[in-house]
């Protein structure tokens, strides 16, 4: 099967979703370039630095299911528009805050807008194109590859912004950014939007879900700087613990429940969900080292890290849009297997790094890594989205990427902690964060071997 061209209109609409994806990922890389300048011009430790980043996070994960149901409800495209303004709004409040606490509070703030825009767009590309699984996974590898896009950009626009007009500047910038997403969303997107109002709101199910995220991502954050023992890290995996298990029972009787459990009993999605979470855990957890290795123990500065990530980034955007050729030819399945399979070998080459590597024996698994990552994402995605209901889109991706950013933060603070300390303490850690990668992903391959099936014709369950 070959993958079709889009249709002018669609064309439109890819870019109006895509952008918002654009947006929020723009924001995750282009802040951490300004880091030293924001300590110090607000007078903050590296605690605060630390907060200022994982703020973003934290809200974005915490706010991802309730943003997907809100989305069912209202109309995704109400929802997504709603994510731009809010952006831009607190984008604002962090370019004039005063001090950390409110730059902290503003970045929670645009961690809310972020998690309105991401699932809600994927919702808004379903919507356009399930009449044509071939069409919506082509798609998909568009908006996947505009994120990687945004993710490579990211720190050599932060350097020039903060070169030129300093750190406010940063947060400006996605002032016309959300005006340009606003006009592409009212132009692109047909103004009849699908509600479902039968997705009533759980607000039981919503505090639990916040008390869980927020338990488990604080404790996460501080499992590092404080420790395992620490009453504050206990504290928050003991009420993720609990909230977990308060969660399950309260969704088990809600007569409308904010994240239905129906959706784990299809085996794509829940085989699709876990895949994510290992994907994110395993590639993100190792950026995090790999940020230490090339400034700690190889000396290069922001600018050099950001120029030396470009080649991985590049190539992620190619294998995003291939990812849709691969699956229209042999099926999700075969090209989730694919890219782990990839992502594999390039985290056996990364544990061969040593002190004294070049960046030309580095190459290889900047390469092959986002290789295996970029055919993975778009499939996983797409699987997600063709084991639900067409009405549970955007509550369904919202799932998979808040699965994906527990994973992501789980994967920073575990294989954060085996690279803390010295440059030969980052570089034993790098070693130790491959081959744990290795496995995961190899289980990942395995997984998606038995229980992601070639036809996702399992609707039938996602719609209760």
């Amino acid at each position: 099967m070959s993958v079709p061209s889009l249709p002018p209109a669609l064309r439109w609409l890819v870019a109006a979703t895509s952008f918002g994806f654009v947006v929020v990922q723009l924001d995750v890389t282009i802040v951490n370039v300004a880091l030293p300048r924001l300590g110090a011009d607000l007078a903050m430790g590296t605690d605060g630095l630390q907060w200022v980043v994982d703020a973003y996070t934290l809200a974005f994960a915490v706010f991802l299911l309730s943003a997907g149901v809100i989305g069912d409800r209202l109309g995704s495209k109400r929802a997504y528009l709603t994510g731009f303004f809010l952006f831009a709004l607190s984008s604002l409040a962090c370019g004039v805050a005063g001090s950390g606490a409110l730059l902290i509070s503003a970045r929670a703030a645009q961690g809310i807008g972020a998690a309105l825009l991401v699932p809600n767009s994927l919702a808004l590309l379903n919507h356009a194109t399930a009449h044509n699984p071939a069409l919506r996974a082509h798609a998909i590898g568009i908006w996947t590859a505009a994120s990687a896009a945004a993710i490579a950009c990211g720190p050599l626009v932060g350097a020039v912004l903060l070169g030129l007009f300093g750190w406010r500047s940063i947060f400006y910038v996605n002032l016309p950014l959300c005006a340009l997403g606003l006009y592409l969303t009212r132009r692109a997107v047909p103004e009849k939007d699908q509600r479902h109002a039968d997705h009533a709101l759980d607000p039981l199910g919503q505090i639990l879900a916040i008390l869980v995220l927020t338990g488990l991502t604080g404790a996460v954050i501080e499992l590092r700087p404080l420790g395992l023992g620490h009453p504050l890290v206990l504290s928050g995996f003991g009420v993720a613990l609990v909230g977990t298990a308060a969660f399950v029972a309260a969704e088990r009787r809600a007569a409308a429940p904010m994240l239905p459990l129906g959706f784990f009993r299809l085996p794509n999605f829940s085989a699709a969900t876990v895949f994510g979470i290992m994907v994110n855990l395993t590639y993100y957890g190792v950026l995090f080292v790999l940020s230490l290795y090339l400034q700690q123990a190889h000396g290069y500065s922001a600018i050099q890290t950001g120029l030396a990530y470009l080649p991985l980034t590049a190539t992620f955007i190619v294998s995003n849009l291939l990812s849709a050729r691969l699956a229209a030819r042999r099926g999700t399945r075969v090209t989730m297997i694919t890219g782990a399979l990839i992502g594999t070998a390039g985290f056996a080459l990364l544990s061969r790094l040593g002190p004294e590597s070049s960046f030309l024996a580095m190459l290889p698994a900047f390469v092959l890594i986002p290789g295996g990552m970029g055919l993975a994402v778009p499939a996983m995605t797409t699987a997600i989205l063709a084991a639900v209901h067409g009405s549970r889109a955007g509550t369904a991706t919202a799932v998979l990427n808040t699965a994906r950013q527990a994973g992501g933060a789980v994967g920073v603070a575990i294989f954060g902690a085996l690279a803390n300390g010295a440059p030969e303490r980052i570089v034993t850690g790098l070693r130790a964060a491959s081959f744990a990668s290795v496995g995961l992903l190899l289980g990942a391959a395995i997984l998606a071997a038995g229980f992601i099936h070639a036809s996702a014709k399992s609707r039938r369950a996602g719609a209760s």
